[in-house]
């Protein structure tokens, strides 16, 4: 579901333990995070995953590169939700996996916090592909990524964009452009709609700036409506339970910046995805409404 302004990912690669890739190389469990960031970065700065891992070097006995995919998403979410369990799905299968959150939300860095940018959520994944190309345990010829959610709009536009990237996968894919444009089923494709949107969004702007602060448009609602249609009861299911609340997920509590997704109206992502040239694997439920 949403994202932030502009700095360093925090992220987590992940090697299963004694597990086999499918070139028959065997692993042991190893963890690399980069470098906390805890400095306020300008908000025109691009993020930077580059930072020097603050743990050991992973230890992988038979020293061969490995096929590595970056994982992240859903939209609003954080590592240690969805896209953690699919690294560690993905780990268990044989493949390096890593678990990133995008600029400005959880452990990243960013300033200001709890917004998100077609154009910066694009990089994150560019961003990513810079950190995992210089590991020793990575193929750099074999990095892939994975976006869920809204995040699977925007791997893919970053597969329009980067050549290095040689898998894409996308999990029940939102274009939050579109979205943003368009709302929910393009129930609000129309001039006027997105006018009044504009409108209402820029007069919350002028107030965040009076103020100080910025009004935060609310994570998953809570109570749950008896009427909510069936995806809301879905995202309620997860993000407000057990199963998958986490205090850092916007989702989960007080979400985006209600000024936050201002821009996805106007930048729209996608235009030229057909000229991908390395392999796309969409993933879709017959009953998904994205």
């Amino acid at each position: 579901m949403t994202s932030d302004t502009n700095t360093s990912n925090e992220t987590t690669a992940e090697k299963t333990e004694d597990s086999v890739s499918e070139s028959g190389t065997t692993s042991t469990e190893s963890t690399v995070e980069p470098e906390k960031n805890t400095s306020s970065k300008p908000v025109t700065e691009l993020p930077e995953t580059t930072k020097e891992p603050v743990t050991t070097e992973p230890s992988i006995p038979s020293k061969e590169e490995e096929p590595t995919i970056a994982v992240a998403g859903p939209f609003g979410a954080v590592k240690e939700q969805s896209a953690g369990l699919y690294a560690e799905e993905l780990a268990a299968r044989g493949f390096a996996a890593m678990a990133f959150d995008p600029s400005f939300i959880g452990e990243s860095g960013g300033d200001v916090r709890n917004v998100a940018s077609p154009d910066i959520n694009t990089e994150d994944f560019s961003a990513a592909v810079d950190f995992l190309s210089v590991q020793d345990f990575v193929a750099p010829e074999k990095i892939g990524i994975l976006g869920i959610c809204g995040f699977g709009g925007m791997a893919l536009n970053a597969a329009t964009m980067d050549t290095r990237i040689k898998v894409t996968v996308t999990s029940t894919m939102y274009d939050m452009t579109r979205v943003g444009a368009n709302g929910y089923f393009d129930a609000n494709d129309n001039p006027d709609d997105r006018y009044a949107m504009k409108v209402a969004l820029n007069a919350q702007r002028t107030e965040d700036y009076k103020n100080g602060t910025y009004k935060r448009a609310g994570g998953v609602v809570d109570p749950l409506p008896d009427d909510a249609p069936f995806f809301v009861k879905d995202y309620y299911d997860y993000y407000k339970t057990e199963r998958g609340y986490t205090e850092r997920s916007l989702n989960s509590n007080d979400g985006w910046n209600t000024t936050g997704t201002l821009t996805f109206p106007v930048m729209p992502i996608l235009k030229y995805s057909n000229e991908i040239r390395s392999a796309v694997l969409i993933i879709h439920g017959e009953k998904a409404h994205s």
